[in-house]
């Protein structure tokens, strides 16, 4: 499984009241989008994150949506996608694209982007990690998570 190794997903030691967060989620697949969605969703009400959310048409949109979003003023962005392996080169391209400009945007913008887009062979593993019950991960939450802890260590370095 992907997930051996990763820590536990505890959000019982984070307040992120006051901390803006926005979800980018593609709709591509949508069941699978759906579940990663809800649980991101969930981890940040959970944490008292203040969470906006936009649709993005599909993962290879998510880096110039979650780029406005933070230049928006956001604090951070939890970007969820679904990118299933095909035929042809497309996936290799897509998946690169989401991957490559998702972490420029985290770069130029100094804010944090939690990765949750989750590239596949198969439906089955995407429908394994949507956090749906059943899953045997919530790839939802736990980029939430990282996002909301990336956003609190920053605001630390930057104000102690």
């Amino acid at each position: 499984m992907s997930g051996h190794g990763a820590p536990s997903v505890s959000l019982e030691d984070l307040d992120a009241h006051g901390l803006r967060v926005t979800i980018v989620a593609g709709r591509w697949h949508e069941e699978i989008s759906e579940g990663l969605r809800a649980g991101a969703r969930r981890a940040l009400e959970k944490v008292g994150a203040v969470v906006t959310e936009i649709d993005a048409p599909g993962s290879f949109e998510l880096p110039v949506l979650s780029k406005a979003a933070l230049d928006a003023g956001a604090d951070a962005v939890v970007a969820l996608g679904v990118i299933i392996r095909g035929g042809t080169p497309h996936f290799d391209y897509v998946a690169d694209a989401a991957t490559s400009g998702l972490t420029q945007v985290a770069l130029l913008t100094g804010k944090p982007v939690g990765f949750g887009v989750l590239t596949l062979d198969d439906e089955q593993q995407g429908l394994d990690r949507a956090g749906l019950p059943g899953s045997k991960e919530d790839k939802g939450a736990e980029a939430a998570e990282a996002a909301v802890r990336a956003a609190l260590a920053l605001r630390r370095l930057r104000f102690g």
